[in-house]
């Protein structure tokens, strides 16, 4: 009988936690874009061309969806790096994405960050996208072909 209590309290302590870090996003801070020729801390080769990014602690394989605050754009990347290593920033994105979100020329710029749960990314997958969004098809394909959890 005393087991039940404890365990109770540990379920209602990690609910507790999953709703604190919920309640963390959106995060807004400034975000810089990079292109290496090297591996990525999940182990796989940089590529400037795809919609990554990289975060502090957010899993590998979480995706997010990316809002830049000086003229609203969006993009929907794909977290497969450690960084940004400067503490002024929260996100460090790939060239494509920093292409997408017009900060390229400017290297660095604020952005809200919201990860995107398995729920919202099936719903995204089945509604027909506007032609000038492939970058959140391309980066829910890379997310199913990972099979990773995340949000």
């Amino acid at each position: 009988m005393k087991l039940q209590p404890i365990l109770l309290s540990a379920g209602l302590l990690l609910a507790l936690f999953q709703a604190n870090e919920a309640a963390a996003f959106p995060n807004c801070g400034k975000a810089s874009w990079y292109a290496l020729k090297s591996r990525t801390a999940s182990g796989e080769m940089m590529d400037a061309s795809k919609m990554t990014a990289a975060h502090p602690s957010l899993p590998f394989g979480t995706l997010l969806k990316v809002t830049n605050v000086s003229n609203g754009q969006d993009v929907y990347v794909r977290i497969n790096d450690r960084g940004p290593f400067s503490g002024k920033r929260i996100l460090d994105l790939s060239k494509a994405a920093a292409r997408q979100l017009s900060f390229v020329s400017k290297g660095v710029t604020k952005v809200c960050i919201k990860p995107v749960t398995k729920q919202e990314a099936a719903k995204l997958e089945a509604m027909p996208l506007p032609r000038k969004r492939p970058n959140l098809k391309v980066a829910l394909k890379d997310v199913k072909a990972l099979d990773k959890p995340w949000f």
